[in-house]
């Protein structure tokens, strides 16, 4: 009931907060061109999304309600944006061939089976067959006109690569690492004749009389990397137990600890390297960057280009 209060609130204060006219007209929350987007609407849009931000905010009423009118905010615009594009569809002329449609919904029918139990399951979410082909055909509109006018691999130079390392360097920064294997050997409180702190110092004296500590993980470990014999790869201080990191970071490369008897079961570790609170180079992360830089440059032109078909439409939010 208060998630319930909490979200008419949210609905309420958004339809008459969004842009100057404070008003709410017969539910409508914005215009554009010849299409309406009603407080319906954008409840629809945003259904989907309202469960997780109760479970993760729904103690918090104040948090809750902020990130839901942020989420109808986010909604609402994409509802107008789609609206815009399927006008521009329209108007410049455009048509998809029905079997097109057809073809996308036969891939929905095989991932539930058959038609009558993709009908069965819309049903059951409320929703119309003939609804849900709408939203196909709107889905591939939208799908086609983003492809056609906004490039999806854009262009980025090294000259922009390099610029963002230099000013995001902090982003890049590695603290103390150790490059770590560990054999693991947990309790069993139902196993009285299995010992681990025993067994540990038994595998740890096998170790050095000469056995490779891998060998020994691969036999011994329980640990999840035990197949790759115990190594866990370069891992940061935060990335282990306190208990188990303070050993592990005051270990010297080549070294291994002693028994490290814990409630849990008991541990060895063999530390091979180590490096210090490092920025990663610019050949480690230029993909990364260029990814990055590619995601953004993606939605600048998409806003770009939404800005340009706003200016040839009719929009009003109320």
């Amino acid at each position: 009931m208060k998630f319930c209060l909490v979200l008419l609130l949210a609905m309420t204060q958004f339809c008459c907060g969004v842009g100057a006219a404070t008003e709410l007209v017969n539910g409508i929350v914005v215009i554009v061109n010849d299409a309406v987007i009603t407080v319906k609407d954008v409840q629809n849009a945003i259904a989907p999304d309202l469960e997780f931000l109760e479970r993760h905010y729904g103690q918090q009423p104040p948090v809750l309600e902020k990130k839901i009118r942020e989420l109808q905010q986010e909604s609402v615009e994409g509802l107008v944006e789609l609206q815009l594009v399927l006008h521009e569809f329209k108007t410049a002329g455009y048509s998809i061939p029905e079997s097109y449609i057809e073809n996308r919904i036969q891939e929905d029918i095989r991932k539930y089976g058959d038609r009558l139990t993709l009908t069965k399951t819309l049903q059951a979410q409320g929703v119309t067959y003939e609804s849900y082909r709408t939203k196909m055909r709107e889905k591939i509109i939208l799908d086609l006109m983003w492809k056609q006018h906004v490039p999806n691999d854009p262009l980025i130079s090294p000259h922009k690569i390099e610029k963002y390392y230099a000013e995001n360097r902090d982003k890049f920064k590695m603290e103390d690492q150790v490059k770590l294997r560990l054999i693991v050997l947990t309790n069993r409180p139902n196993d009285r004749l299995y010992v681990p702190a025993k067994l540990a110092r038994e595998i740890l004296a096998k170790i050095e009389e000469g056995a490779s500590f891998a060998d020994m993980a691969r036999v011994y470990s329980q640990g999840s990397q035990s197949v790759e014999g115990g190594d866990w790869g370069w891992v940061e201080r935060s990335f282990l137990r306190p208990d188990l990191a303070e050993v592990a970071f005051s270990l010297k490369p080549g070294q291994r600890s002693d028994v490290v008897e814990r409630p849990d079961g008991c541990y060895l570790m063999l530390v091979e390297e180590s490096r210090l609170t490092h920025v990663k180079i610019l050949s480690e992360v230029r993909d990364e960057i260029e990814s990055t830089l590619k995601a953004l440059e993606n939605k600048r032109l998409r806003k770009q280009w939404i800005e340009r078909l706003k200016t040839k439409s009719f929009v009003r939010y109320f």
